[in-house]
């Protein structure tokens, strides 16, 4: 077991991935607007949630977030008291690994024993202390210089979420929490897929957390993503807040997710398996789920509504016009100044589909 380091807190990192365009969640979240800049829960936004939430552990002097270079203004004013060289603005959208590794070419820069806590910016967890007590736990482990990522037991049979799957007969307590040695990870399965591995007993879901050092994850560049670690080694002895030194980076990375360009061929990877109410917010199904509903089962978000007949529905409006449900159930029905969407919540995710046929036509863009 290992004991706590009470230096730890000192040398970790939050870096916070706000640079997703939220396409699933058209027609609330647009281009200009993205999800993780919306108050889908309250009057924060989830970007503001996910700092406050880390910001317990990790002073905001020591938060990055990564967004894309449309976006600076908006980080800037959701969160006015994080320094402006810790928004860094993509100036082209390249999957998550030159994200991670310029976080952390320029983290190692700031601190050469920097441990860095990976976290995407829109996902919603409902018990903040036991997800901090399990990043303390998987920040530990990483200082055996080996990739720690958080894994969520499974609920169902999920088929929207990658898949971890551990050692059953590896085993560790850190910090009061297990810690277990992946054997795999694997990409969304179909039904019958994820409920054998639902069946099995040792697979989680992959929430896209991730802890590390600095120097540990650059190393595994170095060994599996050359062309990243060759802009790594540029970095090293540039200006990382130069507009020129981020534009050069991203221009000679390839786009790769960091799960496939490095966490599917490391060798030393352990998952903390956790527990504590998280949801990644996915889709209007998602959101359905976490908020309160009224006797009727229906999610309302609108001033004038009459039901008949209806239920399980989600409605969210943003003007003053009367909806009334008539015998319908398991619709999202959501109104923006600009469109309106109605779908089935079990075919939510097909909203994607929606936004990539209006990419196709100049007269269509307007309305993303």
């Amino acid at each position: 077991m290992l004991k706590p380091n009470i230096q730890l807190l000192n040398m970790l990192h939050a870096v916070i991935m706000a640079g997703g365009s939220g396409t699933r969640f058209w027609p609330k979240s647009t281009r200009e607007t993205p999800k993780q800049f919306l108050n889908l829960f309250g009057d924060k936004t989830m970007l503001q949630m996910t700092a406050d939430r880390i910001r317990k552990r990790i002073p905001v002097e020591q938060i990055l977030v990564i967004t894309n270079d449309r976006y600076i203004g908006l980080v800037e004013q959701q969160l006015p008291d994080l320094p402006g060289e810790n928004i860094v603005g993509e100036p082209v959208a390249k999957n998550t690994a030159p994200c991670v590794a310029f976080a952390a070419g320029l983290l190692r820069q700031r601190d050469p024993d920097a441990t860095m806590v990976v976290l995407p910016a829109d996902h919603y967890i409902r018990q903040e202390q036991r997800f901090i007590s399990i990043l303390e736990a998987a920040a530990a482990k990483a200082e055996e210089d080996c990739l720690v990522t958080i894994g969520i037991q499974p609920e169902r049979a999920e088929t929207g979420y990658g898949y971890i799957e551990f050692d059953s007969d590896s085993g560790e307590t850190v910090n009061g929490h297990d810690v277990r040695k992946v054997n795999k990870f694997t990409e969304k399965p179909n039904k019958q897929k994820a409920r054998e591995f639902i069946s099995a007993g040792n697979y989680l879901w992959n929430s896209g957390m991730f802890v590390w050092k600095a120097t540990t994850i650059i190393e595994q560049f170095q060994a599996f993503q050359p062309e990243i670690y060759t802009q790594l080694k540029k970095l090293a002895t540039a200006d990382p807040n130069s507009p020129d030194t981020l534009r050069l980076f991203y221009e000679h990375c390839p786009s790769v997710s960091i799960d496939y360009g490095i966490m599917e061929h490391a060798k030393s990877v352990f998952v903390v398996p956790g527990k504590f109410g998280w949801n990644d917010v996915g889709s209007w199904t998602a959101l359905y789920e976490l908020r309160d509903k009224d006797e009727h089962g229906n999610v309302v978000q609108t001033q004038h509504l009459k039901t008949e007949q209806a239920s399980n529905n989600l409605v969210q409006t943003q003007s003053d016009k009367m909806i009334a449900l008539v015998g319908v159930e398991n619709l999202a029905i959501v109104e923006t100044d600009k469109a309106i969407l109605i779908c089935n919540l079990d075919k939510a995710q097909g909203v994607k589909k929606i936004v990539t046929a209006l990419e196709e036509s100049e007269e269509t863009k307007s309305f993303l």
